[in-house]
């Protein structure tokens, strides 16, 4: 039997929740048991990184696709979480190169980002494939 959603996640874009899904696991992980004086700074980009990739896509799914120069910034938006996405990706295997973090703690953690990276990647292709229906004045299917 399903159960309802929590408390405010009703209606929220699940790129949305899955991203904060990110960030939350990424404030988790990154201690300063885990992340030690001396790679704090990798830490603080982690969580930086982390909460930018959610307020790209938040701010993305606010512009309205029917408006060129809204879609263009929302395509904007969009890029840049995909390249947040990369950035944290990254950071991820650093942490676990520098023997930050476990191997499986790096694959756990990984895996948030890539779901995220994928998710908006497909859904900036599918806004692309809508709003060339759109200026070819037919009705896009959602």
């Amino acid at each position: 039997m399903n159960q309802p959603p929590a408390e405010g996640k009703q209606n929220e874009f699940i790129i949305i929740t899955k991203a904060k899904d990110l960030a939350f696991h990424t404030y988790m992980m990154a201690t300063e048991r885990r992340f030690p004086k001396k790679h704090r700074k990798l830490a603080v980009d982690l969580m930086d990184f982390a909460r930018e990739i959610v307020i790209h896509i938040q701010d993305a799914n606010d512009l309205d696709i029917s408006d060129a120069g809204e879609f263009k910034e929302r395509r904007y938006e969009q890029k840049k979480a995909l390249s947040r996405c990369k950035d944290v990706l990254f950071l991820i295997e650093l942490a676990e190169r520098r023997n930050l973090i476990s191997k499986e703690q790096c694959t756990a953690w990984a895996q948030y980002a890539i779901e995220v990276k994928r998710m908006t990647a497909s859904w900036r292709k599918k806004d692309r494939e809508r709003f060339a229906e759109m200026q070819r004045g037919n009705t896009p299917r959602r």
